[in-house]
């Protein structure tokens, strides 16, 4: 079994895969305080939960954007089963051509993204992925990582409207009944959710204008569900997208790495 590993901000999401197929998909809180040994009893009694073993695990592949929590796992795969994961970073293939001013300052999950979509979406292609930051990246009619945009994620802001005032509530994150909200929750939640859905239709109409065509829209996170039923313009959802990347990655990089 090859497990991929996609460490994010909030939640570290693990896929499961025999030969070309996903057969486990489980999430883990990111928590910095964690150990190697408690992150390797997790992942022991997570793979039971789904019926397997850490015995049946080959190889392991991460991307990460928590440094910290990365080196604390890789250490647990190699107390549990005497595995060294691959870390995706400089050194190891992606396949993508890389346009932007440093490619060495490329994220590990924005690179995991274009390749799962490089592979499966017409070009060009705009990534988006709704976690704990909104972040859009682009490919080009020929595949090249053209560059995107970063904003604060729908979480944060929500956090920050809580935090930073002193009458605004938190809220869940869910769409009201109306964009035009009659009591504050409801207005709150239109901002966050619906205004998230506004911003993405006019990120994605911008970028096409740059690109001077039409492209091909996903979205991949914890909060897509959330906010892609709100959006006017047609967006594919791919809940495995990062986890798919990374396996193709793997794939790239097995014979050098064994």
């Amino acid at each position: 079994m090859l497990l991929t590993i996609d460490i994010g901000n909030t939640n570290i999401t693990i896929g499961g895969y025999i030969e070309n197929s996903l057969v486990l998909t489980a999430r883990l809180a990111t928590d910095t305080r964690r150990t190697a040994d408690q992150y390797a009893v997790e992942i022991r009694d997570i793979l039971h939960i789904y019926g397997y073993s850490y015995k049946q695990i080959d190889d392991v592949i991460i991307c990460s954007v928590v440094p910290i929590v990365a080196r604390g796992i890789e250490n647990a795969f190699k107390n549990l089963c005497n595995i060294e994961p691959i870390i995706l970073g400089p050194g190891v293939k992606t396949g993508l051509n890389i346009k932007i001013d440093n490619p060495a300052q490329l994220g590990g999950d924005l690179a995991a993204g274009a390749v799962g979509a490089l592979a499966i979406y017409k070009m060009p292609c705009i990534i988006i992925d709704l976690g704990t930051a909104s972040t859009i990246s682009v490919l080009g009619g020929n595949g090249d990582f053209l560059g995107g945009a970063i904003a604060a994620g729908i979480n944060l802001t929500s956090e920050a409207l809580a935090q930073k005032t002193t009458l605004l509530p938190m809220v869940s994150i869910e769409a009201p009944e109306n964009v035009i909200g009659t009591n504050t929750v409801d207005s709150m939640k239109s901002g966050l959710v619906i205004g998230a859905a506004a911003m993405l239709d006019g990120m994605i109409s911008r970028i096409e204008k740059q690109l001077g065509e039409t492209a091909s829209v996903v979205a991949t996170g914890g909060l897509a569900k959330e906010v892609l039923p709100f959006c006017e313009r047609k967006i594919i959802f791919n809940d495995t997208l990062l986890l798919d990347g990374l396996k193709i990655i793997y794939n790239k990089n097995k014979k050098k790495k064994n």
